[in-house]
């Protein structure tokens, strides 16, 4: 490869188009025509000697190499950007980016509705999405750039990741006021005793109670796991189960609350984010303003 005879536009257009899957969507990001964009591609396709790209129904696929290439490029990028002054600033009133976020169901209940809000009044033609994805998946889409940011527990793979610790939540006992224990004081004998409710997105997943209770050389007993939060409320609305539950969320419910008669570690969440995209302003811009919504969550 002639690094001599590459324009440097076209891995622009590489990194466009492994980000939205759509060559129209790229010509109209960049202000350039779509016959232009199916050139560069073609420019591209001779300069790697691979397709790159392979037009399916969910849009165009990136092939291997272009999986294998796609972070140093993007790397590679960032690097000319900020040598040469390109994209030394972000201005939010005038951006129409779209920013991709992933976190659980908990975490955008909390989280949403305030970012929002929030990004509404600084930059009204911003969009967001956010996904629930597992934690692999998610990290391979931080580096390759199809995510933005990633909010998820410390536990997370960070290499090549930046991140912060952002927020932690401390658990109380929830239960349905029919609940045998709703008007005692709760002992551990007690907790052991009663069957639980138990939210993972993972099959076999244990929480900070499960983790609490280890260290005492105990367990107790699930009688039901499910993944979602809003629905172990509803379970729980419905049986005599024990929910081990943030209290901000258990706040939220008509639920009777118990302190935990243990000690358990709070729920934490770290914000992630692509080293790659460390210094990018439009990337610290949202972790900016994801933090300012995040840290009030820790005094809910």
């Amino acid at each position: 490869m002639r690094l001599d005879r590459i324009d440097l536009n076209l891995f622009v257009i590489m990194d466009a188009i492994y980000r939205e899957r759509s060559v129209t969507k790229v010509a109209q990001q960049l202000n350039l025509t779509q016959p232009a964009v199916s050139n560069a591609l073609s420019r591209l396709r001779q300069t790697f000697d691979d397709p790159l790209f392979v037009r399916t129904p969910e849009g165009m696929m990136p092939t291997p190499v272009a999986d294998s290439v796609i972070a140093d490029v993007r790397k590679a990028l960032g690097l000319l950007n900020r040598s040469v002054g390109i994209n030394a600033r972000f201005d939010p009133l005038r951006s129409d980016k779209k920013f991709r976020l992933a976190m659980n169901d908990l975490a955008q209940s909390l989280v949403l509705p305030r970012l929002q809000a929030r990004v509404r009044e600084l930059a009204p033609s911003v969009t967001l999405s956010s996904f629930y994805i597992d934690r692999q998946s998610a990290v391979e889409e931080l580096k390759n750039g199809s995510l933005d940011l990633l909010l998820d527990a410390p536990e997370v793979n960070a290499r090549d990741l930046g991140q912060q610790a952002v927020t932690q939540l401390p658990y109380v006992v929830a239960m349905r006021p029919q609940h045998p224990l709703a008007n005692t004081d709760m002992t551990l004998e007690d907790y052991l005793a009663n069957e639980h409710v138990h939210v993972s997105s993972r099959r076999t997943g244990r929480g900070q109670a499960d983790i609490g209770l280890h260290a005492l050389g105990v367990s107790r007993p699930i009688a039901m796991r499910v993944q979602h939060y809003r629905v172990a409320e509803e379970v729980v609305r419905a049986n005599d189960l024990l929910w081990t539950v943030p209290k901000i969320l258990a706040n939220r419910t008509n639920l009777i609350q118990q302190p935990l008669p243990f000690d358990v570690e709070p729920l934490r969440w770290n914000l992630f984010w692509s080293r790659s995209a460390a210094d990018d302003p439009a990337n610290l811009w949202l972790r900016e303003l994801m933090i300012e919504v995040l840290q009030p969550l820790s005094t809910s």
